[in-house]
C-alpha cells in the first residue's frame, strides 16, 4: 500500500514540473462565481465476418461537474457537485454493465490567515445512483449476477475542520487531522454476514460504521500541452481508531484533448484503495469521444436552434 501512495504522490510531482501554464487567480474575483460542464462519452465496436474474432459492444457515459465558489473578506465558500452514469453492453452477454457510477459532493468554507492559507471546515458525500452486482457464470454455462451495491449502500459522509492552501481554484490542498466519517448501508447486505464479515467496514446487522481519522485532498488542473487539459484529484484517509496505518486512497487523473469546442477525447484513469471495501487495489480506465457543453452557454445554444 506504501509503495502505491508513493507512486501517486510522484505522479502528481512530476505531472505538476511539466506545467508551466500559469492559471488565472480566481481569488481576486470577489463574490458568487460558478462553473460547469455536461459530457456525453461514447465508444463502440462492431465486428462481422472478423477471422481474427471480437464482440460487439457500446458504451456510453453522461457526466455533471457543478462548481460554486463564494469569496469575501477572506473567507472562501467552494462547493463541487458531481454526477456520472456510464453503460456498456457487449453482444455475449445477458445484462448491461456499468463502467461508472457516482454522485459526490464536496464543499469547503475557509478563513484566510495568510495570503494563500486558510483554516478550514470541510463537508464531503459519496454514493452511487443505480444498483451494482457481481458477475459470475453457473453450471449450465448462463452468465448470473448478484446485487452487492445500490443508492445509499454504501454511502461515505466526511466531516473534518484543518488547514486549507488554495493557489487558484485549480490548484489546491486540504489537510483536516480531525475528520469524522459515517458509512451507511442498507440491512439488506448486512443482516446475513457470516460472524466476523463486514460489508464496507459495517459489522453484521448493524447500517452504519463511524471513524474518526485525518484526511487529505488535493486538485490540480493545467494545460499540458496546447489542447490537452489534465486534472488530477487526491483523496487520502487514515482512521485512528482501527488500522491506521492502512491509508484509504482515490486517486483520479482525466486527459482531455479538444478537438473543438465541443469535442474531444477522453481518458479518464481511476486508482482506489480501500481494505474495508476489498484489499487489493481498484483500477478503472475509459476512453472515448466526448460531447461537452458549459452548462452557463446551454440556455443560448437553446435559443438558436
Amino acid at each position: 500500500m506504501n509503495k502505491v501512495l508513493l507512486l501517486l504522490l510522484n505522479i502528481i510531482i512530476s505531472t505538476n514540473s511539466l506545467s508551466q501554464a500559469v492559471v488565472t487567480d480566481s481569488l481576486k474575483q470577489e463574490g458568487w462565481n460558478k462553473s460547469g460542464k455536461i459530457t456525453f462519452l461514447v465508444n463502440q465496436s462492431a465486428f462481422s465476418n472478423w477471422t481474427s474474432g471480437g464482440e460487439n459492444s457500446i458504451a456510453g457515459a453522461l457526466s455533471l461537474d457543478y462548481n460554486l465558489n463564494y469569496l469575501k473578506n477572506g473567507w472562501a465558500w467552494d462547493t463541487k457537485m458531481i454526477g456520472a452514469f456510464g453503460m456498456n453492453k457487449n453482444s455475449d452477454s445477458e445484462f448491461a454493465k456499468k463502467t461508472d457510477d457516482r454522485i459526490e459532493i464536496n464543499s469547503l468554507v475557509g478563513k484566510k490567515f495568510t495570503k494563500e492559507l486558510s483554516y478550514s471546515s470541510f463537508l464531503n458525500f459519496k454514493t452511487q445512483f443505480a444498483r451494482g452486482y457481481k458477475y459470475s457464470t453457473n453450471s449450465l454455462g448462463l452468465e448470473e449476477r448478484e446485487e452487492t451495491t445500490r443508492f445509499f449502500s454504501p454511502a461515505y459522509i466526511q466531516l473534518g475542520v484543518g488547514v486549507y492552501w488554495k493557489k487558484t481554484k485549480d490548484f489546491w490542498i486540504n489537510m483536516a487531522p480531525v475528520t469524522g466519517r459515517l458509512i451507511i448501508a442498507n440491512r439488506k447486505f448486512t443482516s446475513n454476514l457470516i460472524d466476523g464479515a463486514e460489508y464496507f467496514g459495517i459489522s453484521k446487522g448493524n447500517t452504519s460504521r463511524f471513524e474518526l481519522g485525518a484526511s487529505l485532498s488535493g486538485f490540480y488542473k493545467f494545460e499540458l500541452i496546447e489542447n490537452v487539459i489534465l486534472e488530477q484529484s487526491l483523496s487520502l484517509y487514515s482512521d485512528y481508531l482501527q488500522n491506521a496505518e492502512n491509508i484509504d486512497v482515490d486517486y483520479t487523473v482525466s486527459a482531455f484533448m479538444k478537438i473543438n469546442d465541443y469535442l474531444s477525447t477522453t481518458l479518464i484513469m481511476q486508482c482506489r484503495y480501500d481494505d474495508n471495501a476489498i484489499k487489493k487495489v481498484q483500477l478503472r480506465e475509459v476512453f472515448g469521444l466526448a460531447i461537452t457543453l458549459d452548462l452557463l452557454e446551454i440556455p443560448s445554444i437553446i435559443s438558436k436552434i
